[in-house]
């Protein structure tokens, strides 16, 4: 083979290598997880804010699809959206719990602010399944307006065989 075809065949293997490799779809531009990346560098103390919640979330990492008890794994989207216009939303803490009630994950070591109509998604991937069929996370919040209505839920997507399948859970306060 000459140079040149050599040259060749070792970019295309290294280019296709690359095309392939799936993007973490926590991870942002700058390689950092999306929800470090959003905590406040300034100093607000949310415990001390007129509104607060604490909101439980279940999710499914898997759910049973056949008779003969085969589980489908699934991934699972958290859905954190302040309905507000004018009011900023506080996030203290996102834990995640497995169906023994085990702390797998928390996620946030500050708080993050979430503007006036702003969104927080965080997936669990399809293949961790460390959480199990109960999986659940409980999300804090605060904010400065007591009238502020945020919306939190879960999305699961998965699929058997040829069949997809997706639903969603909404999130509880539980205080």
């Amino acid at each position: 083979m000459t140079q040149k075809l050599v040259i060749f065949l070792y970019t295309f293997i290294l280019l296709t290598f690359f095309a392939c490799e799936s993007r973490d779809p926590n991870v942002d531009s700058q390689g950092q997880d999306e929800l470090k990346s959003l905590e406040t560098t300034s100093t607000i103390n949310a415990t001390t804010l007129p509104y607060q919640d604490e909101i439980y979330v279940p999710i499914y990492s898997d759910i049973y699809v056949s008779k003969s008890n085969q589980k489908a794994l699934l991934a699972a989207t958290l859905s954190i959206r302040n309905t507000s216009y004018q009011d900023t939303l506080y996030i203290s803490k996102i834990d995640y719990f497995n169906t023994e009630g085990d702390l797998v994950r928390s996620y946030l070591d500050g708080t993050i602010s979430l503007s006036p109509m702003g969104t927080i998604n965080y997936v669990i991937e399809r293949d961790d399944d460390t959480g199990g069929s109960g999986a659940n996370f409980m999300v804090k919040l605060s904010a400065s307006n007591v009238q502020i209505k945020p919306l939190i839920q879960a999305i699961m997507i998965g699929q058997d065989g040829n069949h997809g399948f997706s639903f969603s859970t909404d999130g509880y306060s539980v205080k």
